[in-house]
């Protein structure tokens, strides 16, 4: 597990025909691949609500977890809070029945919650910037989460 000493990258690139690549980058570990925008449409939303929750003092809920897909892949992003650090793990499933025992964490990151939450904020800066230029909506299939981006963007000031 990786502890605070290296910067955590993130990137959700612009979405094309309803499906993104992302990616997750710490110096040791890496985790790459493509999700979709169904069957999990409010994703992006949840992960952004999720992130403001978790940039509050004092959250209440300790540990999140955020479903997503690739298709036939199923991907869970958890994330523990303890104190002021935070675990960010990603298990990936082979199908959409989401056996736990078939299972398999494909990246994990211990850092602070104020750093990790930093990488999300810079990507999220990047999908909102880029938005009209990608034409996000269409490309996404759905609209961009500007409500809870907004949320989140106030809460880690």
């Amino acid at each position: 597990m990786i502890l605070m000493d290296d910067k955590l990258e993130i990137s959700f690139n612009s979405p094309q025909c309803g499906w993104m690549s992302i990616g997750f980058d710490d110096g040791k570990a890496e985790f790459h691949t493509t999700t979709a925008h169904a069957p999990h449409e409010g994703a992006l939303a949840e992960l952004l609500r999720i992130l403001t929750s978790l940039s509050g003092e004092n959250s209440a809920v300790r540990e999140y977890t955020l479903k997503w897909n690739r298709d036939p892949e199923e991907f869970d992003f958890r994330f523990v809070l303890d104190g002021d650090k935070l675990l960010m793990q990603i298990y990936q499933y082979p199908t959409d029945e989401r056996l736990s025992d078939e299972r398999e964490l494909v990246f994990t990151h211990l850092d602070t919650a104020a750093n990790i939450i930093r990488a999300f904020a810079e990507t999220f800066d990047r999908l909102y910037a880029d938005r009209e230029t990608d034409e996000f909506e269409f490309n996404w299939r759905q609209p961009f989460p500007l409500v809870e981006y907004k949320e989140f963007r106030n809460s880690v000031k």
